[in-house]
This record gives structure tokens, sequence and C-alpha cells, in this order.
């Protein structure tokens, strides 16, 4: 057990340690607005040369830094999360991949380092999310890496295309990218390799299936890891977005956004809840970098970072207390028994409504005023502020559900908020969540930018937010339950919270229904005639006609004797035959 601790608190010193060096490099290279471009040459063979190439600027190294304050984080965590893990070695080890994996993706100009990162990302998601062994994780697993490997599958066409380029550093060929209609091609490649990544629509049933990890996983995948590697390559390729693909995937990005805060007041299992808001703001980061504002878009995919991975702590707080029950309508009254952690997740659950002056307010409140400001249509406009009333619906009917109320549970045992090394792992989360919204607004937009709207318009968003916070109310009685669940609106409900069917369509029809005909044709082809007529049948004739000469070959002298006679019985008769013709 001291040899797991070791490791767990050495890995959280170093990511600490190197989270803290690159954020006061970023915010140097940020001040003088400086970039390095480094290419260390491999390989060069009959004048092909094998280049790695690494672009360090202040959004790479701030996103990093970010990153890396989470996972140490996470893994100071998880050691008392998983304490009870035989193979903790294993899982630390796993988690410091994943992390790799996305410093890779992130400080990679170049197509090919991008794909090693994203691969690796893939391929290490999909031990993560089986860590536990049961059918639900397989499915959730393979549902995570089948979806995965379509962007994978992008990416690698881009790289071919790109060949025609003389270059994979993308980085070179961007301002190229704007007119050129090949490059146009390469962009909605990356386009729909990031939409998987993200989960966009209709790639979006794989990321509450990715559920089935344990929950520091979830915290470092939903925050900053695996889900923001597609927003954060778009950002990469903003300049590639022409009109007509910023058009697709804004409609894309705000429809995610509507469905995952409508699927996730019907939902009852308290992390699918938190990682529909995932989806959600995913779809909001989508739609802000579809409008043109990439820092923007930027901006709040690192404060969504951060009051998402305190979320998850405390779900798993929660659930670790809780004895790994899920099920928000087992909770309630949690404040009396576990106040640290309700604190913590009432300070993020409000980040992420968007209150004022948390982190959250900042990038939330700045998008929806832009959006407000520009020339959307009616549709985009009703989409965007719907489901911002929506994610307040939710986060207030899990407070209400869990936090207040009557407790559910069954059993009182061991119900306390003594996790002190979670509680721990959680605290620096908490002031970063109340500071660092400010704090980063200051550094990334350090004019501030003009906003010019009605009265009307300005109070908007915290008229939504009000709207939002008494429809999540309304939405916790138990009546709505019986009334929705009844048999009368079944239908509705399920439709509602079963993200449009998306999970059916993209494991029945893509996987089952191919699988089945596979199998029908085996079982019928290459198991039914086939086996008799082709190459089995062939091996069967072969077989026997070897063991019968063998058996001529090896046997005793009366086989040679009776072939003797025979051979002169042959001799005889085509003798007569032969003086018959005469």
């Amino acid at each position: 057990m001291i040899y797991f601790i070791s490791i767990c608190m050495i890995s959280y010193f170093i990511l600490l340690v190197l989270s803290l060096i690159f954020f006061f490099f970023s915010l140097s290279f940020l001040m003088v607005d400086y970039s390095l471009f480094i290419e260390w040459e491999l390989l060069t063979i009959n004048s092909n040369s094998i280049v790695m190439s690494v672009l360090f600027d202040w959004m790479s190294l701030m996103f990093m830094s970010f990153v890396l304050f989470i996972s140490s984080m996470v893994i100071f965590y998880s050691d008392q999360y998983m304490e009870g893990d035989l193979n903790l070695n294993r899982f630390i080890l796993l988690v410091l991949m994943f992390v790799f994996s996305m410093m890779l993706l992130i400080i990679s100009p170049n197509l090919i380092s991008i794909l090693l990162g994203w691969d690796g990302l893939g391929l290490v998601s999909y031990c993560l999310v089986i860590y536990y062994q049961n059918v639900k994780s397989y499915n959730a697993g393979m549902i995570t890496a089948l979806m995965n490997r379509v962007g994978d599958v992008m990416l690698l066409i881009a790289i071919t295309w790109m060949f025609n380029y003389g270059s994979w550093n993308y980085i070179f060929y961007l301002d190229f990218m704007k007119n050129d209609f090949y490059m146009q091609l390469i962009g909605g490649l990356v386009l729909v390799a990031g939409m998987t990544k993200s989960a966009q629509i209709p790639f979006s049933s794989w990321l509450p299936a990715a559920m089935a990890a344990p929950t520091p996983v979830s915290a470092l995948v939903h925050s900053s890891t695996l889900v923001t590697a597609g927003v954060y390559l778009l950002i990469r390729f903003n300049l590639i977005l022409n009109n007509s693909l910023s058009m697709f995937l804004l409609l894309i990005s705000v429809l995610t956004m509507f469905m995952a805060g409508l699927g996730a007041n019907f939902e009852f299992d308290l992390k699918k809840i938190i990682a529909l808001s995932t989806l959600s703001q995913l779809g909001l980061m989508m739609s802000i970098l579809s409008l043109g504002m990439y820092k923007l878009a930027f901006f709040h995919l690192l404060t969504h970072a951060l009051f998402k991975a305190l979320l998850f702590m405390c779900a798993g707080s929660i659930i670790h207390n809780l004895k790994d029950m899920q099920d928000i309508r087992f909770m309630g009254n949690l404040m009396v028994f576990m106040p640290l952690t309700c604190i913590c997740m009432n300070i993020s659950n409000l980040a992420l409504c968007g209150m004022p002056f948390l982190a959250g307010f900042y990038s939330k409140d700045l998008i929806l005023e832009f959006v407000s400001m520009s020339n959307m249509n009616i549709l985009i406009f009703l989409l965007f502020f719907v489901s911002t009333g929506l994610t307040v619906s939710y986060s207030f009917r899990l407070c209400y559900y869990s936090i207040t109320g009557e407790f559910n549970f069954y059993s009182f045992y061991s119900l306390n908020d003594e996790g002190w090394v979670m509680l721990k792992g959680m605290m620096p989360m908490v002031f970063l969540v109340i500071f660092m919204g400010g704090s980063l607004s200051w550094l990334i937009f350090p004019t501030p930018m003009m906003i010019c709207l009605p009265m009307s318009l300005k109070t908007l968003v915290l008229i939504v937010m009000f709207l939002g916070a008494w429809l999540g109310y309304e939405v916790s009685k138990f009546s709505f339950n019986w009334e929705s669940f009844s048999l009368k609106n079944y239908s509705l409900s399920f439709f509602s919270g079963f993200m449009w069917f998306l999970p059916n369509i993209s494991t029945f029809s893509m996987n089952y229904i191919p699988l089945m005909l596979s199998f029908n044709l085996y079982k019928n082809f290459d198991q039914g005639w086939n086996e008799y007529l082709g190459g089995q049948g062939m091996f069967q004739v072969m077989k026997e006609s070897s063991k019968f000469i063998q058996f001529l070959q090896n046997n005793n002298m009366k086989i040679y004797f009776m072939l003797i006679v025979l051979w002169l019985i042959i001799l005889f008769v085509f003798l007569l035959v032969y003086l018959n013709s005469l």
C-alpha cells in the first residue's frame, strides 16, 4: 500500500510542478505575444526528412498547465477513492499515459503527431472505460472506441490529402486554407474528426456511456482531456472554417446543446446528469467557435475544465460514501451529512449555471451577450437561451434531489464527510473555480470587448437563469415524475430523456444489424455448403486419399500379392480385348 501511495504522491507532485512552470511560461508568452516553433529532425533518407515539430505559444502552454493541474488533483483524489483497488498502480499509469497523449496533441502543429496523441487518447480511454470489467463497461468501451475511430479515419484521410502540399505542418498553410477548395475539404474532414471527439450529434451517445469508467477518470475525461480534444483541434484550425462549414457546425452544436440539456432533466443517474451537462457545454464551445470567436471558445474551455472537474470530484465523493449508489432518488439532505462536499458541489453547480462572479459567468455571459449582439436567426437565438435555461434547470434539480429534502438511502452506515484526502484534492479546485474566471478574462481579453445591448437583452440571461431555477424546482417534485413516467406521457419522456434515440441508432443500427447479418452469412455460407464444396471439402478428400495411399504403402505382403493379382487380371483383360480386335 505504501508503494502505491508513493506512486500517487510522486505523480501528483511532478504534475503539479510542471503545471505551475507551464502556467508562468504561458503568462510570459502572452505578455510579449511570443511563439516558439521547434523542429527536431529524427531521420533523413534520400532527401526525405522525418521531423518532430512542437509549437509552444500562450494557448498551448496555458491549456497544458490546466490539464496538468487537474490531472495532479485527480491523481491525489484517486489515492483515497480507489484505495480498495488491487491494481491502483496500473490505474495511475493509465491515467499518466492518458495525460501524456493529451500533451502530445496540444503541442503538435503537425497532423501526424496530432494523430499519435489522438489515437493515444482513444486507446487509453478504452482501457479506462472497461476498467471495472463488467458487461456494461465492455459495451460502453466498445461504443467509445468505435465512435472515436470515425474521427481517426477522417484525420488519416486529411493526412493523405496533405501529401499534395509538401508538409503535414498544417500551421504553415492556415492562411492558404481560406481560399483553396481542396484545403476546405481538409477542413471538412478535421471538422468531422472534432465532432466525433467532442461528441456532437450524431456521435453523442458515447459520452454518457463512457461514465462506466471510474469517477476520477470521468473527472479528467469530461473536464480537460478527451472531450475537449475536438474543440481544441478546431480552435487550432479556426481559420479553415468557411461560411458553409461554420453554419453547419453552428446548427449541429446548438442542437447538441439543446438535446443534452433536455435529456439531463429526465435523467436520474448522478454521473450521467453531469456527463450530459458536459455535452451541453461542448455544444456551447463549438457554437461560439463556429461564430469565429475562437479565443472566447478557448476561455470557456478553460473555465469549464475547472468547475466540471470539481463537480465530478464531488459526485465521486458522494458515490463513494453512499456505497457506489448513483441514483439521485436515493439521495437527499446530504448537506447535513456531507457539508464540505455539498459546499464544493454547490459552488461548481452555480459556476456551471453562470452565477455572477464565479468562473463560468465570465465566459458564459460573454458568449450569450455576443450571440445577442450578432445577427443570428431566431431559431439559433432561442436554442441558445432555452439551452441555458435547461442547464440551470437540471443543475437545480440535482441540488433539490441530493442536497436538500428527505434522506432516502437505506443505510446511515459511515455516511460522513471524512474523506480528507478527497477533500484536500477538491479544495484547490474550489479556489480556482471562484477566482480564475475573472483572472483569465483579464489575461485573455486585456482590452474589454465592446458589447452594446438594450436593457431587455442585457437582463435576458439573468431572467433565463431564474426561470431555469424555478423549472428545476418544479421538475424535482415527485408529482412531476409520477406524471411524466406514467403510461400517458411515457413515450414523450422516454424520447426526451433518451437523447432522441441516439444510443439506439448508434448501437442497434450500426452494430447489431451488421453483426447479425454477418453472423447469418457465416452460418449459411462458411459453415454451410461452402464447408463441403469449398476448401474444407477439398481438404477432406485429399486427407482421405493420402490416408488410403499410406495404408497401401505401409501394409504387409498380402496387399502386394493382391495388387499383383489385380494387375495380372487387368493385363489379361487387355490382352483378350486386343486379341478379339485382331
